[in-house]
């Protein structure tokens, strides 16, 4: 097994170094990305299919639930909006933190991101954490914002808003 310098990803001799990050959640805005990592720029937005957004860890703290992903193709409907970042090698250490990828609360996965230019395989963070809990209402509206930045549909923007939610007590 190699571990690569890039992403942290281990994998077999042949493997390939996917630099392409697949962000989901506050990370989908271009602004906000630029700002934590100034070496990345955004390469295109795209869908996961057979999966989709969820939340989990609400013990690990930050207003409730934590936004994640899961695999789920039991429903063809089932897809999450990503923006595609090009992360340049002194920018990933700045998204492990931003993370909390060493301290265990992400990992992270290979995908297949469906774009307008074909299939592209990117990595991405998923929540170390069993599914459930509710997110703030303060935190839905960072994820609704930043889909909207990164130029969701409508639709996938309402569905963020739309979902349940607990009070932030601010």
């Amino acid at each position: 097994m190699i571990t690569t310098r890039a992403t942290g990803v281990h994998c077999s001799v042949s493997c390939v170094v996917v630099t392409l990050y697949a962000a989901f959640a506050s990370n989908l805005d271009p602004n906000l990305m630029a700002e934590r990592c100034p070496y990345s720029p955004l390469r295109g937005t795209g869908w996961i299919t057979g999966w989709r957004l969820t939340f989990g860890g609400e013990e690990l703290g930050w207003e409730g639930a934590m936004a994640t992903v899961v695999e789920d193709p039991s429903d063809p409907a089932n897809q999450v909006f990503v923006a595609l970042y090009d992360v340049h090698p002194k920018d990933v250490k700045r998204l492990d933190e931003w993370e909390w990828f060493d301290q265990g609360v992400y990992r992270k996965i290979q995908v297949r991101v469906q774009t307008l230019d074909g299939e592209q395989l990117a990595w991405m963070y998923v929540l170390n954490a069993y599914e459930g809990g509710l997110p703030s209402a303060r935190y839905l509206g960072i994820l609704a914002e930043a889909a909207e930045a990164a130029g969701a549909p409508d639709d996938y923007v309402a569905d963020i808003r739309s979902r349940p939610c607990q009070s932030s007590g601010h």
